[in-house]
């Protein structure tokens, strides 16, 4: 009796680490570093229920906002480490780890959030691209909505002429730079969490980005002078560290990319909805907002296409200036 005691109390606690094993609950972290109220947190959000729901709760992701692990270019360091999981960033801030994502911040490529979702769904030249990131330690699984960088400044801003002399900030991205400079801005690079301090204390003058991240990180508190240029389609892919990708089985990868999916659907319809609404609340906050002529800045960074060329080839170049043309002929802006 004694000897089968002993062996149904082995067996039930076998029993009971394997269950314990199989529900157990990894969890995984997501930095960004948008505020806790912007869009970014609220689809990390989405995202996040979304994984833990089609993996059973096998997956908790913990999200990190407002740059509390890293900036954005530590976090995507961070990726190819394993040191965290997931991040969300601007297309340009994963040009560091492969130089030609610099060509999707060339200025002016799309007109409309249509248009702009078209070419990071199905360009045949960008969806290669990706394809190359697994390489580097990284990959892409979609691609959540900020909108069109514009411009916050102290002073206005009503053509090129008034940035003769001002500094604008920008991130660690060739294109973005040339075109501020051709504008006629003299360039700092900084990360997005130092910006408002550095606009407060004089060191820049003012800064460019989606309607979405300036009502998010409040730039327009202290450069209150929101210009309307729309000058580039920045969206946001959401990426997961290749090591953490290669871990999961195979049902877990297919779980994660339909989370993904949904998502960037919850972010684009998000975003795309909320930018008139965010100006008005902006605005009553003491904003100034104002939609220039646009066609002097459109002028005035002709020049960047070369640029682009000479460093990136005009093959590369034209592949991607046509893919966005045959896009907006596609689906003209009404």
């Amino acid at each position: 009796m004694n000897t089968l005691l002993k062996t149904l109390t082995v067996t039930t606690a076998l029993m009971g680490a394997l269950g314990a094993g199989a529900n157990a609950q990894t969890v995984l972290k997501f930095s960004h570093t948008d505020n806790p109220g912007g869009s970014r947190q609220a689809a990390a959000e989405v995202f996040a229920e979304k994984v833990k729901e089609y993996t059973e709760g096998r997956y908790e992701i913990r999200i990190f906002p407002a740059g509390q692990l890293a900036n954005d270019p530590k976090a995507i360091e961070q990726l190819q480490l394993g040191g965290v999981d997931f991040t969300v960033s601007a297309t340009g801030s994963y040009a560091t780890h492969l130089t030609t994502l610099n060509l999707t911040a060339m200025p002016f490529l799309v007109d409309t959030y249509e248009q702009g979702w078209e070419f990071y769904d199905n360009s045949e030249w960008l969806r290669g691209e990706f394809d190359k990131l697994p390489e580097v330690g990284f990959r892409v699984l979609a691609t959540w909505e900020a909108g069109f960088r514009s411009y916050t400044t102290k002073d206005p801003l009503t053509s090129p002429a008034d940035a003769a002399g001002k500094k604008m900030r920008v991130f660690p991205n060739d294109m973005i730079r040339w075109t501020m400079e051709a504008v006629g801005f003299q360039t700092v690079v900084m990360p997005i969490t130092d910006v408002y301090l550095a606009i407060q204390q004089g060191t820049v003058d003012g800064q460019e980005n989606p309607v979405d991240t300036i009502k998010s990180l409040r730039f327009y508190e202290v450069a209150p002078h929101i210009t309307l240029t729309r000058h580039v389609y920045s969206p946001l892919p959401l990426t997961i560290s290749e090591k953490t990708w290669q871990a999961f089985s195979d049902a877990d990868k297919e779980a994660v990319r339909k989370a993904a999916a949904e998502s960037s659907a919850f972010s684009r319809d998000l975003v795309k909805n909320s930018v008139n609404a965010q100006l008005e609340e902006m605005t009553a906050e003491g904003a100034k907002v104002s939609t220039p002529e646009i066609g002097p800045f459109r002028e005035a960074v002709a020049s960047v296409y070369d640029q682009a060329r000479g460093v990136y080839g005009a093959e590369a170049v034209d592949k991607v200036l046509a893919d966005a043309a045959k896009i907006r002929e596609m689906m003209p802006a009404k």
